[in-house]
């Protein structure tokens, strides 16, 4: 598999390289030379398999000259080693596709856990990686557990500090070993901003082996495909004619994902990106103007990102494959309109979280007579336990994983977001 940079399209690497660079030159992402496509009848094949099976052919279809098939199927057997996702129904015509059910509670686990399993598979014996990685919420848990006490491999993870749940920062500042976290006294921007200084200083990224985890980096894009394919095979045939997905929107890396497994051949009919008062994207397609605002807290704290590193591969892809921008779905919902909205989906009888329940208003809001529409539930409502308890009134019941961390001590550090703050870090720890 051939990719090249988005900034400079003359520096072109195989998979192993884009995983273990994950930005390219002037903090470019890495975006597939080409792009593979599944034709109908294989499609039909494909869509019977069971999920690990279905998982290995469509990531074969890119990085089947670098990894075997066989090899691949351990490798995402080993990733994908917890229940799969599960569709729920809510309406006649919406179902909830749940992504939250592995061992950390979010869909990021998918990406990251598919990651740990490459970076390992490519790992020289003796080689040191420093994996550098901002959070806003979940991606922190899935990689710290994706790679906790791997060997030669050090996780420096930076959040916003006071702007994630209490329970997402339980799931990773108390790992420690290998595991290292960092508050950072400012947005998840702030954070972001952070982890692309550190890329653009060559000596440092050379020295530690720097490497990031976040949906910047290709094999997590590429292990998030999968599961689309899974919520299709999971409705009727009637429903797959007239597939709307509607993704809560952070980074853009899920909504990504989705358009990928549309352009390798799945046939779904629109996306809705979805998101909080964070607006840059929704703004944009109205306006055609790029104009991001200052990031602002929300109850939906995972999709407070202004500036999604992900848009330049959509826009890439919408490129590439000569689709237009303006049938991308899109919309905005505020806290209060978010609150109502989960308020309205437990009279439904289903327990949600901010995020899913965004997705949920917009997908209501937007789908067509006919249309058949699924909402991505992308964390179990317990992470944000205070905040759902408080506007549904209704205790929440805490999984295994996050009842084992609940007591244990946090091992952050704290710095105001200032790199050579950060530098010292990656040298000194």
């Amino acid at each position: 598999m051939k990719l090249y940079n988005l900034k400079n399209h003359t520096e072109q690497v195989n998979f192993e390289t884009a995983i273990k660079l994950g930005l390219g030159e002037k903090q470019g992402l890495f975006f597939p030379v080409k792009l593979p496509t599944i034709k109908p009848q294989e499609l039909s094949k494909m869509l019977k398999m069971d999920f690990i099976t279905r998982s290995t052919e469509i990531l074969s279809k890119f990085i089947s000259h670098e990894i075997s098939k066989e090899k691949l199927y351990e490798y995402v057997k080993k990733a994908f080693s917890f229940q799969y996702p599960l569709k729920v129904d809510i309406k006649k015509d919406i179902s909830c596709f749940e992504l939250f059910h592995g061992p950390t509670l979010a869909f990021k686990d998918f990406g990251a856990r598919f990651m740990a399993q490459m970076i390992q598979s490519f790992k020289k014996n003796n080689e040191l990686f420093t994996i550098l990685t901002a959070t806003s919420g979940d991606t922190g848990a899935a990689v710290a557990h994706a790679f906790y006490g791997m060997k030669n491999v050090r996780v420096i993870i930076l959040y916003p500090k006071g702007k994630i749940s209490d329970l997402q920062e339980k799931l990773f500042c108390t790992l420690g070993g290998n595991i290292k976290t960092i508050s950072i006294n400012g947005s998840f921007d702030d954070c972001q901003k952070l982890v692309k200084e550190a890329f653009d200083d060559k000596k440092l990224k050379e020295s530690i082996g720097l490497n990031s985890a976040n949906s910047i980096n290709i094999s997590r894009l590429l292990a998030q495909i999968c599961y689309y394919f899974e919520a299709f095979s999971l409705i009727s045939k009637k429903q797959q004619k007239k597939l709307v997905i509607s993704v809560p929107c952070g980074n853009f890396g899920n909504l990504t994902a989705g358009l990928l497994a549309k352009s390798l051949g799945l046939p779904i009919k629109s996306f809705i990106a979805c998101t909080n008062s964070n607006d840059t994207v929704p703004r944009f397609l109205k306006s055609g103007k790029w104009k991001p605002k200052k990031t602002i807290s929300t109850i939906s704290n995972a999709m407070d990102i202004s500036q999604p590193n992900n848009w330049t591969r959509i826009e890439e892809l919408f490129h590439r494959k000569s689709w237009n921008l303006k049938e991308l779905r899109f919309g905005s919902v505020s806290d209060d309109t978010t609150i109502e909205t989960l308020q309205e989906l437990f009279k439904l009888g289903y327990e949600s979280e901010p995020h899913a329940a965004i997705a949920y208003r917009l997908l209501k809001d937007q789908l067509k007579p006919g249309e058949f529409g699924l909402f991505l539930g992308t964390a179990h409502p317990a992470k944000f336990k205070n905040t759902v308890e408080k506007i549904l009134k209704n205790n929440i019941l805490l999984p295994k994983s996050l009842k084992n961390r609940i007591n244990s001590p946090l091992l952050s550090h704290n710095i105001n977001p200032n790199f050579s703050k950060l530098k010292k870090f990656l040298i000194e720890e």
